[in-house]
This record gives structure tokens, C-alpha cells and sequence, in this order.
């Protein structure tokens, strides 16, 4: 049986449709999932994606997190549901409480878009099980408030736990506590990621195909499970 994976669709989402194609080049059904829905139609993950939902207005994310199909994803993402938030999708992870921190202005007050190596630091999350061990990879980068910030004793935690998922290589692009790219949560079955894997599947559209991993690796849980 095909997994499927449910790609969110908030007002101002711009990468859902290369989520959607990263979904079924990884071998798996993408399921389109609008914003005011409650029902996940029995995805077996979701994708939210990168964009500025609801125009960024208030602060990243903080209205999406109030979005009808947000009190569903929260609650079977508690339940072990796995769910990746890229770039927009991982301020609404954190405005959600999911992952803990927040993503605030770029310490250079610019905007940055830029081929970006990454270190993946945790292979035993649900979503980075198929790369190896500290694999160097290169994915899009592109946010102007995609700096991760949290208090001392949350990031101590999050190293002491093995919870930074991806660290950024060469140069950190936004000023991110300790060059963190991505983080999970305790459980490993929901990751944020500032740079964009959805964007890194085709030798034609992108760096490379090295951020496919992150969508074959969901696909290589589901079907083991």
C-alpha cells in the first residue's frame, strides 16, 4: 500500500506543490491538506511547507498555528503522527509548541537565498533515517527571519538529547543559536528545517539531489513500520 503524505496549504504557502513533487519522487502519494480542514483524510504524515502564511503579518507562523488544521496535526503529532515543518512550516512547529525556540529576524536584517551545506547531526528521526551518520548535504536557503533562538537551558537540552537535527556548514546565513538548521522533538517524529530539502531533488531545479533524503527517509519508515 502507498504511504501517503499530506502536504499543508495555508494563505501565502508558496513551496506546497515542490513538497507535493518531493512526496512522489521519494515514492509516495501526496495528499493536499487546505488550512480550515480538520481532516488529514488518514495521511500517514504531514508536510508543512515553506512560504509566508497569512502574510507573515503578526509574527511567522503565529496565525497558521491557529489554523483548523492545526489542532488536528498538533494533536496526532502528540500522538507520534511524523510532521516536518520547512522554513515557514518550522515557525509554525514552534508557535505550536511541537518544537521548542523560535525563529526570529536574520541577524543581518536581510533577507538571504543561498546554496546552503548542512551537516544532518540525528539519523534516527523519522525524517532523516535515510541519510548516514553526520552526512554534508546542500539544499536552498531562503528566509529573512530564520534565526533559531532559544534560552541556554533549551539548547543545552537539545544537545544533551541529541535533538539538533541539522547544523549549518561554512557560514552560518542567519545567526541561529550554535549554527542550528533543524531540531526535533523528543520523540524524533517531528523535525523543523530552515533550508528547503524540497528544493534539492533534481539535478535540473536545484543544487543537487541531496534533500531528497529527508522525504525518502519518512517513506522508508512507513513502510518498515
Amino acid at each position: 500500500m502507498t504511504a501517503r503524505i499530506g502536504v499543508v496549504t495555508f494563505p501565502g504557502s508558496l513551496d506546497d506543490r515542490d513538497a507535493q513533487r518531493a512526496v512522489r519522487l521519494a515514492g509516495a502519494e501526496p495528499v493536499a491538506l487546505w488550512h480550515r480542514d480538520k481532516d488529514l483524510h488518514q495521511v500517514d504524515a504531514v508536510v508543512l511547507p515553506g512560504g509566508f502564511s497569512y502574510g507573515d503579518y503578526l509574527r511567522c507562523g503565529a496565525i497558521s498555528r491557529f489554523s483548523p488544521v492545526m489542532d488536528t496535526v498538533i494533536e496526532q503529532a502528540r500522538e507520534g503522527l511524523p510532521v516536518l515543518g520547512i522554513c515557514n512550516g518550522f515557525q509554525v512547529l514552534c508557535e505550536s509548541h511541537l518544537l521548542p525556540g523560535a525563529l526570529t529576524r536574520n541577524d543581518s536584517l536581510h533577507f538571504v537565498c543561498r546554496d546552503q551545506r548542512l551537516r544532518i547531526e540525528n539519523t534516527s528521526t523519522a525524517w532523516t533515517g535515510a541519510y548516514v551518520p553526520n552526512a554534508e548535504i546542500t539544499v536552498p536557503l531562503k528566509n529573512g527571519e530564520g534565526r533559531f533562538v532559544a534560552d541556554e537551558h533549551t539548547l543545552d537540552q537539545l544537545e544533551a538529547e541529541g535533538r539538533v537535527v541539522a547544523r549549518y556548514l561554512d557560514v552560518n546565513p542567519n545567526g541561529s543559536y550554535r549554527d542550528i538548521a533543524g531540531i526535533s522533538n523528543a520523540a524524533g517524529n517531528v523535525v523543523g528545517l530552515m533550508p528547503h530539502p524540497e528544493h534539492a531533488i533534481e539535478p535540473l531545479t536545484g543544487p543537487g539531489t541531496e534533500g531528497l533524503g529527508f522525504f525518502a527517509s519518512i517513506l522508508k519508515q512507513l513502510v518498515s513500520a
